[in-house]
């Protein structure tokens, strides 16, 4: 089954946190693994990873924090999961794998490269932005059930 990892998810719930309309100006690293239970210091490496790779821009010094480089239309989900975990593969040996015994024989590799690289330009295509608007509807959607839910005859 294809997933991201806890850092990509993590990375992804500090984007959207720090891309809402509640918070403006920077925003701490604390206030974001508070917010959303992530332990302090894996969040400060994501959010350092984030920054290197120009997703976010950090601040340093008492009001400090952390704020978005770029509209969130303009960050990928690929962009992020790269920034957190590296590249992104489907399978434990890439197409040029020559140190696997059974490369030569393997009859998955090639495939599994493809649909690799199909999920890779999905992501590509995918945004920070796309996840706010599918977050919006999910709510919407609860928001629209609840006092249905709570009528009786």
């Amino acid at each position: 089954m294809f997933r991201f990892s806890k850092k990509t998810d993590y990375a992804l719930l500090a984007l959207q946190y720090l891309a809402s309309p509640v918070e403006s100006g920077d925003v701490s690293a604390r206030a974001i693994a508070e917010r959303f239970e992530i332990p302090l210091e894996l969040l400060a490496k994501i959010l350092q990873r984030l920054s290197r790779d120009g997703l976010i821009v950090a601040h340093k010094g008492v009001h400090g924090g952390y704020r978005l480089a770029r509209s969130t239309d303009d960050i990928s989900i690929a962009e992020v999961a790269q920034a957190a975990d590296g590249p992104l593969h489907l399978t434990t040996f890439l197409p040029t794998e020559t140190r696997w015994d059974q490369a030569a024989a393997c009859t998955v590799r090639d495939p599994l490269w493809v649909v690799t690289e199909r999920v890779q330009a999905l992501l590509r295509v995918l945004t920070v932005a796309d996840i706010d608007a599918f977050t919006a509807m999910a709510i919407a959607k609860q928001q629209a059930a609840a006092p249905a839910a709570g009528r009786t005859r």
